[in-house]
């Protein structure tokens, strides 16, 4: 027996052994078992990935590595082109069928169906529900018609320039103007800088439809192209179906050689100062040169991206703690080596302006990072980011199986267009539990040396708006300024000691009074000594997800007219303080290697909180939750920083012509009433005092009394209750108010219409809102949202498809049950300032026909399929259930609703959408508010470097 038990412990010792042992260096990394990939004989490349989340649905891509840069000069935009040319009209869908086909299957236009125009890649996607496995074929069908079978008819091409050059338009902006400045510096002169995927205008109103076909014929080849299958399907049924489409797909005789662009080296360091008047913000960047992207090929590579990726997360978090220190050098800032274009890649650290200056925000990233580069990272912060990263790894590892066929999807498309490993999650999980452990505090520092080397040639920017009282500063000053704070000699950072848990000990907690359950909701709901309802939802839809939510009736409607201001932004001033004695960043820090988090809200008719968590960090969720309820922190110092930035945020926010809009829109229905919240002005933080913001979470959160709380998810009801009963239990439940006020607020009556003139692009953009009140039930919010899909619909068929007036146009609506029933519809027409008239006409003609004749059966039909297909995606999440759950509680409806869902679809007629027409289309009472560009002027240089054309440089070497 001795020897017996001698054998089996050096059994087990060499398996330990085995199973510690690291994969070597050299090791090749696979290709998972869990992706079928092929190529054809044209040298079209398919991969085919098995997933049943969401069920009955598979995610197509065709993915076409041709972009904008590949363009001629007399193709300028028409890479994204052909991209909308797909959709209209094919060897096998005429012009508007395939758009109409999807719809009816309850693939939804722009949200579900869509595609993307890059430098180097397009990408087409075409999501399918399975619930006639012919789908999967026809689907196929579509993506073979978009690599090969466009028809490019003169007459389509002509009709969609107008779609193209609105899209065009849309984009046209501060940022547009400025990029157009920076990105030739940025891109020091390389094509990318020229071949911007929307094109020129004058490109787009010109071209031959001989340009256009050429670019089909040169680039949408086989040999270029990728086919993407992830969801519910057989694999070898679906790889049948890819070679007998895509098999018969040629490539040119003498096809165009595919080279990718490149981009020169910095030969000297450069400062460029970029302002327009409308910039939404002030902004500087550092950018170090570009290097040569390579992905991980091998296990050493792999683990070399791991090393910089702590790296980077170090930094991260080192430059986000200075916006918390007193008097902050700037708002918002960041350093980390990103993606710029295919094969490149560079390390850029930023920062948002705040009250502080420019020149300060610049000295402050730099030496930052001259700080981690000459001393190097703590033992503690890189433990701290190793148990973040296996974290992350084990959730990804854990939701295996029940991980979203996009996010497959994603991962197979950055493989075959950049070359990024994709061993699977199983092998991946397995590479870091092997390697993590072994990163040295030497390594990580060594890295970050080397991605901030001394010396190096970079381009120094500032933009923003020279309109918001921000000292623009001169290019030489932020020459001068990087130069200095590279040669700063850094002092070691101070880590703060912390406790090792949020609490000592639990609270005295309360007991479980009455349990009662539900099982065709399948919930459990506890009422606690204190009188905190409990609803509880165990699901198997994750493997490791719990999400809270909870509401009680109250908000800010108790607080008076002198504290509507310190109301508002209570919770936003007390999440900024952090709770008991932890500032937010020292919270993060303690709470390293979990995955949970906390967050209350004191909105306009209610108090509420919102987590999520996995099942063995349910306990820290709520701790958070009591702590932020019975130990808020009072920081003056964090106080005044999150003024200060709410104050330089409102104030580059009045810049914007899109903010004006909105607002006119809501003073004009509302009038002045201090309870509308308009986009806020530097001058309204003022009055917010940090007493007053206190004393009001004592008066309506440091009370737990009226609350109802929702948990669904991994949820063992045993090892939960008695956690609920310590910590919701344990919560002080002192009597108070746990109803809204209705304070009157209610829009105004009639026909109002008002222009307002703001901006300086030649764009226009309309916006009506139908509002009133109205009677509540799940029955009628269903036909309003109806109506409102319908009318979507038809929008888009007449101001897009026919009239070419729009790119896109928007239209959204419901019913409110709180704090009266009412209704709202608004609607969003963006086009140009000479079309304004015509597109109102034109949207007010299609409500008027379906208030007139109803919709088309076939449309709804069309909503209806769509609708079906979200919820049979949503009843499997956590999410959607605690929303639905707390929404039935908030409304006054029945709960069991959700569980109807499809027979309540079932039965909308056509006569019910159009009895909603009629009901809430009421052309009597409505407001329409016009923005117009501030001047009718011929376009001109917008943005423009600072001082001079050219921007100041520092000479080679220095």
């Amino acid at each position: 027996m001795k020897l017996l038990n001698l054998l089996l412990a050096a059994t087990l010792l060499c398996c330990s052994l085995v199973a510690a042992a690291a994969p070597e260096p050299s090791t090749a990394l696979p290709i998972g078992p869990q992706v079928k990939m092929g190529k054809l004989a044209n040298g079209l490349t398919y991969y085919i990935q098995q997933n049943r989340r969401p069920e009955k649905r598979v995610e197509l891509r065709l993915v076409v590595r041709a972009g904008s840069v590949l363009e001629d000069e007399d193709q300028l935009g028409l890479a994204h082109f052909t991209e909308h040319m797909a959709f209209n009209g094919s060897a096998n869908f005429k012009r508007h069928e395939l758009v109409s086909w999807l719809q009816s299957v309850g693939v939804k236009f722009g949200a579900d169906l869509n595609a993307y125009t890059g430098f180097d890649e397009t990408v087409y996607m075409l999501p399918l529900p399975l619930d006639k496995p012919e789908n999967l074929d026809k689907g196929l069908l579509v993506l073979e018609d978009w690599a090969q079978g466009v028809t490019f008819n003169d007459a389509d091409i002509e009709s969609e320039r107008g779609i193209v050059l609105e899209e065009l338009r849309l984009g046209k902006g501060a940022s547009d103007r400025m990029n157009k400045v920076l990105l030739p510096k940025i891109f020091n002169g390389s094509l990318y800088a020229r071949r911007l995927p929307i094109g020129k205008a004058e490109v787009l109103k010109t071209f031959k439809p001989e340009a256009i076909r050429r670019f089909y014929k040169d680039w949408y080849r086989p040999d270029l192209m990728a086919v993407i299958v992830v969801g519910d399907v057989d694999p070898a049924h679906a790889e049948r179906l890819v070679v007998s489409h895509f098999a018969k797909l040629v490539n040119p005789a003498n096809p165009r050689p595919r080279t990718y662009a490149t981009i020169p080296e910095r030969t000297e360091s450069e400062a460029l100062v970029v302002t327009d008047r409308e910039s939404p913000s002030n902004l500087v960047a550092i950018r170090y040169p570009f290097l040569k992207r390579e992905e991980a090929r091998t296990v050493g590579e792999y683990r070399s991206k791991m090393v910089e990726q702590l790296s980077a997360s170090m930094l991260s978090q080192r430059i986000a703690e200075l916006t918390q220190q007193p008097n902050p050098p700037f708002l918002q800032g960041s350093s980390t080596m990103a993606k710029a274009v295919h094969g490149y890649r560079a390390f850029v650290s930023s920062a948002v302006v705040g009250k502080a200056g420019t020149l300060p925000a610049i000295r402050a990233v730099v030496e930052e990072g001259e700080r981690a580069r000459q001393l190097g990272f703590s033992a503690a912060e890189l433990e701290r980011a190793k148990k973040n990263m296996m974290r992350f790894m084990e959730n990804l590892y854990n939701e295996r199986d029940k991980t979203d066929s996009g996010v497959h999807v994603a991962e197979i498309q950055r493989h075959f267009l950049d070359g990024e490993a994709m061993p699977g999650i199983v092998a991946e999980y397995g590479y870091y539990k092997d390697l993590l452990p072994g990163v040295t505090l030497e390594e990580v520092n060594a890295q970050v040396r080397s991605a901030i080397p001394m010396g190096q040639k970079k381009l120094i920017i500032f933009m923003g708006n020279d309109k918001s009282g921000t000292v623009v500063p001169q290019a030489p000053q932020m020459l001068a300024t990087v130069e200095a704070a590279e040669k700063a000699t850094m002092a070691a950072r101070e880590e703060k000691a912390l406790a090792a848990s949020l609490m000592a000990q639990p609270p005295k907690g309360g007991r479980i009074v009455k349990e009662t359950s539900d099982k065709a909701l399948g919930t459990t709901e506890l009422l606690l000594s204190n009188g905190v309802r409990v609803v509880l939802k165990p699901t198997d839809f994750k493997n490791d997800q719990v999400v809270m939510t909870s509401t009680r009736f109250g908000g800010s409607s108790l607080a008076e007219e002198g504290d509507i201001t310190n109301a508002r932004y209570a919770s936003g001033i007390l999440a900024a303080m952090g709770v008991k004695d932890y500032s937010p960043f020292e919270l993060q820090k303690m709470l390293a290697g979990r995955s949970v988090g906390s967050a209350y809200v004191l909105g306009g008719i209610n108090e509420a909180f919102g987590g999520t968590s996995t099942s063995a960090d349910m306990e820290t969720m709520l701790q958070l939750v009591f702590l932020q309820m019975t130990a808020p922190r009072r920081d003056q110092a964090l106080f005044d920083i999150f003024i200060d930035k709410q104050q330089e945020q409102a104030r580059n926010a009045q810049a914007r012509p899109d903010v004006v809009l909105n607002d006119t829109m809501r003073t004009t229905m509302f009038g002045n009433h201090p309870r509308v919240g308009l986009t806020p002005r530097p001058e309204e933080f003022d009055g917010i005092r940090l007493d007053r913001v206190m004393a009001l979470h004592k008066e309506r959160m440091s009370s737990a009394y009226g609350m109802t709380f929702f948990f669904v998810g991994s949820i063992d009801l045993a090892r939960a209750k008695p956690l609920l009963a310590t910590y919701l239990g344990g919560l002080p439940a002192h009597r108070i108010v746990d109803a809204y006020k209705d304070r009157g607020v209610r829009p105004l009556r009639g026909v109002v219409k008002k222009e307002v003139r703001r901006g300086r692009e030649q764009k226009s953009q309309v916006s009506i809102a139908f509002t009133g009140e109205a009677t509540f039930n799940e029955t009628e919010q269903m036909r309003l949202r109806a109506l409102v899909e319908i009318m979507q619909i038809k929008m888009t068929e007449a101001l897009r498809e026919k009239h070419g007036l729009v790119y896109t146009s928007s239209i959204h609506g419901g019913l409110a049950r709180n704090p009266y029933p009412s209704y709202s519809i608004t609607l969003g027409l963006p086009t140009a300032p000479e079309n304004v008239e015509k597109a109102i006409e034109i949207t007010f003609a299609e409500a008027r026909k379906l208030q007139e004749q109803g919709p088309e059966a076939a449309d709804l039909v069309k909503v209806k399929e769509n609708w079906s297909n979200n919820y049979r995606r949503a009843i499997r999440e956590n999410g959607w259930w605690a929303g639905q759950l707390q929404a039935a509680l908030v409304n006054q409806t029945d709960p069991k609703a959700i569980l109807r869902h499809n027979e309540m679809i079932a039965s909308l007629t056509v006569a019910d959408v159009q009895a909603a027409a009629k009901r809430y289309f009421d052309f009597k009472n409505y407001v329409q508010v016009v923005l117009h560009p501030a001047e009718k002027v011929e376009a001109k240089p917008e943005a423009k470097p600072e001082a001079k054309p050219e921007a100041a440089k520092l000479p080679a070497g220095n």
